[in-house]
């Protein structure tokens, strides 16, 4: 694969921010800090004033798309979120296998582990389609994305940890009408909707390696 040209290369860097105080606002699951800095100005290239932001620390996680090509199937989970209480449809959404990178562990072996204890999947190749910050506009959530192949004959059923309090539900659906289904909605979380739509452009490729 060509790489793609650097059509906005950066103009600042890391070096361009100073920052003053970090005081510590929260420690649980996510950890959060208020942050006082500056940073350098496009106008002038000089710093400009002093700033407060709240930034939420989170580990890098993995997410992953199970694709079976010889059947034209893929598979999500569904499973209840907090941040989804609001949504009309309510809180149980459709995502890929996902899970946080622990200290010591690789991406492939994150998704390798959550593969198994969400989805009840073991053999599977696993295809790098990018990563991306979840939100930086307050939180530092790196995410690494996979396709999985895999044969999803047997697939389907209520997996996740009882000690970790998951309950996770496995869809098998046909490709080509969750695809059309793309943009209603339904599929409400970056991850599902970044490699979703990465299988549209590379499905018929996928399909013809059968």
């Amino acid at each position: 694969m060509s790489k793609s040209p650097d059509l906005a290369p950066p103009v600042f860097n890391r070096d361009d921010v100073n920052i003053t105080e970090r005081e510590e606002l929260y420690r649980g699951f996510f950890h959060a800090e208020r942050v006082r800095l500056c940073h350098r100005q496009f106008r002038t290239g000089e710093w400009g004033e002093s700033l407060t932001r709240e930034l939420v620390h989170h580990k890098e996680a993995v997410g992953v798309l199970l694709y079976d090509p010889a059947r034209d199937e893929l598979a999500l989970v569904e499973q209840f979120r907090i941040g989804a209480l609001e949504e009309k449809a309510g809180p149980w959404c459709l995502e890929v296998v996902a899970g946080m990178v622990e200290p010591g562990e690789t991406p492939p072996e994150v998704a390798r582990r959550e593969l198994l204890e969400e989805a009840g999947v073991e053999t599977v190749e696993l295809r790098y389609i990018g990563n991306y910050l979840a939100s930086p506009g307050g939180c530092d959530e790196k995410l690494h994305l996979y396709i999985g192949l895999c044969d999803l004959t047997d697939a389907g059923g209520i997996f996740g940890l009882a000690e970790e309090h998951e309950d996770i539900k496995v869809h098998v659906l046909p490709a080509a009408e969750v695809l059309e289904s793309l943009y209603t909605g339904r599929w409400n979380n970056p991850a599902a909707l970044i490699t979703l739509q990465w299988l549209a452009m590379n499905r018929q490729s996928l399909m013809s390696e059968v």
